[in-house]
Protein backbone atom coordinates (compact mmCIF):
# COMPACT_ATOMS: atom_id res chain seq x y z
CA UNK A 1 0.00 0.00 0.00
CA UNK A 2 0.68 3.65 -0.57
CA UNK A 3 2.78 4.90 2.83
CA UNK A 4 1.26 8.37 2.00
CA UNK A 5 -2.36 6.64 2.09
CA UNK A 6 -1.34 5.02 5.27
CA UNK A 7 -0.20 8.22 6.83
CA UNK A 8 -2.65 10.08 6.07
CA UNK A 9 -5.59 7.70 6.47
CA UNK A 10 -3.96 6.78 9.93
CA UNK A 11 -4.09 10.29 10.66
CA UNK A 12 -7.92 10.37 9.71
CA UNK A 13 -8.99 7.84 12.28
CA UNK A 14 -6.66 8.55 15.12
CA UNK A 15 -5.99 12.30 15.00
CA UNK A 16 -9.35 13.77 13.99
CA UNK A 17 -11.94 10.69 14.83
CA UNK A 18 -13.08 9.56 11.20
CA UNK A 19 -14.55 6.19 10.93
CA UNK A 20 -11.57 4.30 9.27
CA UNK A 21 -14.26 1.83 6.86
CA UNK A 22 -15.62 5.55 5.50
CA UNK A 23 -12.73 6.26 4.81
CA UNK A 24 -11.73 6.00 0.79
CA UNK A 25 -10.24 8.18 -1.89
CA UNK A 26 -13.38 9.87 -3.12
CA UNK A 27 -13.88 10.77 0.80
CA UNK A 28 -14.02 14.74 1.08
CA UNK A 29 -12.68 15.95 4.03
CA UNK A 30 -16.76 17.54 4.53
CA UNK A 31 -17.43 13.96 4.23
CA UNK A 32 -15.16 13.42 7.24
CA UNK A 33 -16.68 16.20 8.76
CA UNK A 34 -13.57 17.99 9.67
CA UNK A 35 -14.17 22.08 10.11
CA UNK A 36 -12.10 24.59 8.57
CA UNK A 37 -10.03 24.30 11.66
CA UNK A 38 -9.14 20.57 11.37
CA UNK A 39 -8.54 20.67 7.83
CA UNK A 40 -5.94 23.21 8.44
CA UNK A 41 -4.04 21.18 11.55
CA UNK A 42 -4.32 18.14 8.73
CA UNK A 43 -2.52 19.83 6.03
CA UNK A 44 -0.23 21.77 8.84
CA UNK A 45 0.48 17.80 10.28
CA UNK A 46 0.97 16.35 6.53
CA UNK A 47 3.70 19.38 5.78
CA UNK A 48 5.63 18.52 8.73
CA UNK A 49 5.50 14.98 8.38
CA UNK A 50 6.63 15.14 5.06
CA UNK A 51 8.43 18.20 4.31
CA UNK A 52 6.53 19.68 2.04
CA UNK A 53 4.83 22.72 1.46
CA UNK A 54 0.95 22.22 0.85
CA UNK A 55 -1.36 25.78 0.27
CA UNK A 56 -3.39 25.98 3.38
CA UNK A 57 -6.18 27.23 1.46
CA UNK A 58 -6.39 25.22 -1.55
CA UNK A 59 -5.66 21.67 0.24
CA UNK A 60 -7.41 22.39 2.98
CA UNK A 61 -10.53 23.00 1.26
CA UNK A 62 -13.79 21.12 2.00
CA UNK A 63 -14.16 19.54 -1.57
CA UNK A 64 -10.99 18.01 -1.48
CA UNK A 65 -10.36 14.37 -1.22
CA UNK A 66 -8.89 11.96 0.26
CA UNK A 67 -7.33 11.17 -2.96
CA UNK A 68 -6.50 14.74 -3.84
CA UNK A 69 -4.08 14.65 -0.79
CA UNK A 70 -2.22 11.92 -1.38
CA UNK A 71 -1.35 12.87 -4.87
CA UNK A 72 -0.58 16.36 -3.99
CA UNK A 73 2.23 14.84 -1.37
CA UNK A 74 3.39 12.23 -4.08
CA UNK A 75 3.38 15.22 -6.59
CA UNK A 76 5.87 17.60 -3.73
CA UNK A 77 8.22 14.94 -3.27
CA UNK A 78 8.27 13.88 -6.59
CA UNK A 79 7.36 10.28 -6.51
CA UNK A 80 5.13 8.43 -8.92
CA UNK A 81 1.67 7.14 -7.72
CA UNK A 82 2.55 3.75 -6.62
CA UNK A 83 0.95 0.75 -9.28
CA UNK A 84 -1.85 -1.29 -7.56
Amino acid sequence: MNPIREHLLALLTEKFDAAGAEVDDASTLEDLDLDSLARVELVVTLQEHWGVALDDDTDSAAEVTVGRLVERVQELLGRPAPVE
